[in-house]
Order: C-alpha cells, then structure tokens, then sequence
C-alpha cells in the first residue's frame, strides 16, 4: 500500500523558517521523481518543487527559487522541502506526490502526472 504522509508545516512569522518532510512507504523509493506542490484558497494546486531520483537534480518554480530546497533521503524513504524567508504569499497546504513514471527522466508541472499524494500540511506565515 502506497503512503505518504506530510509533516512540519506551521504558524510562522513572515521571514520565518520550516522544514517539511514527507515519509514514504509502499513503492521503490529510490526509483521515482518526487515532487511538492501547495494549494491556496481559491487556487488551482500548483507545482513548487521537484527531485530526480538519482543525481539529486532539481527543479523549481521561479518565485521559490532561492528561498526553497527539495532534497531526499532514500535511505530513509523520505523527501524534504526546506522553506526560508517565507511570505504570507507562501501561504497554503503543501502536498508531496510521486511522479507516475518510474525513472522518469524529467520533471512535470501537471497535478495529472503524479499519481500518489500525501494528505498535506498547513503553512501559514503571518505578516
């Protein structure tokens, strides 16, 4: 049974810090992109982040660029997202999701290209 389950979101001040992480359990970790995505109020869900599954490429959305870092941790099944100098435009539920194709070369910014999703953690940075 495929899981993942999101941790560490929170109440933060703007400028503030977090680290969220995102346990896996059920598939090869090691052998799938990985990738984070938040949701705003009366948003569509939208890509942030993304991790290849070998080399530790990266990729990211321009207005996160230089504040946030996906990084993983096959040996614990686990991937990151650390989050800096946040925003009250940071604000939103931040999802983790597993990329639907085994070793995929390339990252993708369609929610319909990732086929497992965690339940999600709540980031709100307060102005």
């Amino acid at each position: 049974q495929v899981q993942l389950v999101e941790s560490g979101g929170g109440l933060v001040q703007a400028g503030g810090s977090l680290r969220l992480s995102c346990a896996v359990s059920g598939f090869p970790f090691s052998s799938y992109i990985m990738a984070w995505f938040r949701e705003s109020p009366g948003k569509e869900r939208e890509f942030v982040a993304a991790i290849s599954w070998s080399r530790g490429r990266t990729w990211y959305t321009d207005p996160v660029i230089g504040r946030f870092t996906i990084s993983r941790d096959n040996a614990k099944n686990t991937v990151y997202l650390q989050v800096n100098s946040l925003t009250p435009e940071d604000t939103a539920v931040y999802y983790c999701a597993r990329d639907r194709l085994m070793y995929s070369t390339s990252y993708h910014l369609k929610v319909d290209e990732y086929d497992y999703w965690g339940q999600g953690t709540q980031v709100t940075v307060s102005s």
